[in-house]
């Protein structure tokens, strides 16, 4: 894919994660009460109000204010800023590789602006799950991330099973 409309994939799609979760995370703060969960289709959906200052599932919560800023904001931004260098330079990529890696982008910035405006906390509210099994609570953009890695992987995998069987269809 040309440089051109590599960039344009991109920024469209980084474009659209921080939007789309920066206003469910906007609608969500001005209408969630903090100690009340509100519940949809038989306790399938849940809305709450969760400040989180880990990561996925609160991973790393527990250590200290400093860690927490160099491991979440200062790694994770440079992170960030080489997987867009590498998405804009490797060849190698198709454009659905692109896209899907651009969700993890869109996803991570989103969550990286959150850090960086609220101190070290990012803004969760959704919560799904049948009875006990239930995921942690949740934002736009890590369904943004979560969902980019599972499709580039999945387009890794039919890449890779394409090349090493190139008879099968």
């Amino acid at each position: 894919m040309e440089l051109k409309k590599r960039v344009l994939v991109i920024f469209f799609i980084l474009l659209a994660c921080i939007v789309c979760d920066r206003i469910t995370k906007n609608i969500a703060k001005q209408n969630l009460p903090q100690h009340e969960t509100i519940r949809f289709l038989h306790d399938t959906v849940r809305l709450q109000y969760a400040e989180n200052t880990g990561a996925f599932l609160s991973l790393g919560s527990d250590i200290s204010e400093p860690a927490r800023y160099i491991v979440f904001t200062l790694l994770v931004g440079v992170f960030l800023a080489c997987l867009l260098i590498y998405l804009l330079m490797s060849k190698q990529l198709t454009r659905l590789q692109v896209s899907a890696m651009s969700l993890v982008l869109g996803g991570g910035f989103s969550n990286l602006i959150d850090r960086i405006a609220n101190e070290g906390r990012v803004f969760d509210f959704m919560n799904v799950g049948i009875g006990q099994l239930r995921t942690g609570i949740f934002n736009v953009a890590d369904m943004s991330i979560t969902f980019g890695v599972l499709w580039f992987l999945f387009l890794t995998i039919k890449n890779r099973h394409k090349h090493e069987h190139p008879q099968e269809k």
